[in-house]
């Protein structure tokens, strides 16, 4: 590993770093705190493309933010992941009761939002590393040229580094979308205690990639 090069990689997330020191001036805090909010953030200009796809973790914001763009006219069909079920979905299904998993759910809610062309993407993920390994046979074998992939902001960048790593090779063009429903403020994360949490695990798990992957 490059390690020099890995310490360059580091330096956009710097100013995280650089909160303590600036805790007596407000400006400078302010500024570094958005800083590091924005490291996280990615957000690929959306272009006509053959499907649309939510990551897993994006729940309603994905759902919302793949409707807007279907009827916008960037694409007629939305895909979505496979959910597994955990142990109380199948104490659920033991007891008879029906069980709608993630992925039904934003079937529904997509067909009820306009969306008619749905797909349920076979290959069960569970995070980020999963998706960027089931998109390129998948792509691949539907022919798709052009993806938009939609996800949350505080997970955007970390996810299309994943992404670039797997679809290396693949003649299909991956855009990731945050959605602009989603929880995260970059501007304004440390305001909240669930902007605060998301913020430190988030870039802990970036800051961790870039050292295991410094050229992605």
């Amino acid at each position: 590993m490059n390690y020099g090069s890995a310490v360059r990689r580091l330096f956009p997330f710097l100013p995280l770093m650089a909160i303590v020191a600036a805790g007596l001036v407000p400006s400078v805090r302010t500024y570094a705190l958005r800083s590091a909010g924005r490291a996280l953030v990615v957000d690929g200009q959306p272009e006509h493309a053959d499907v649309i796809v939510i990551s897993v973790d994006a729940d309603g914001a994905g759902v919302l933010e793949a409707s807007d763009l279907a009827r916008r006219g960037f694409s007629s069909r939305v895909a979505v992941f496979a959910d597994p079920p955990d142990d109380v979905d199948l104490e659920f299904r033991r007891r008879g009761v029906p069980y709608f998993d993630a992925a039904s759910v934003s079937i529904q809610q997509l067909r009820a939002l306009g969306v008619e062309s749905t797909e349920q993407i076979g290959r069960v993920v569970t995070g980020t590393n999963d998706e960027g390994n089931a998109l390129p046979r998948w792509s691949k074998a539907r022919g798709f040229r052009t993806i938009i992939f939609v996800c949350t902001r505080d997970h955007s960048r970390r996810l299309r580094r994943a992404i670039r790593r797997e679809m290396a090779g693949i003649e299909a063009k991956v855009i990731v979308h945050a959605s602009a429903y989603s929880q995260f403020d970059p501007e304004g994360w440390w305001l909240t205690r669930e902007g605060t949490r998301i913020e430190i695990i988030e870039m802990e798990k970036l800051i961790a990639d870039i050292i295991r992957h410094p050229f992605s």
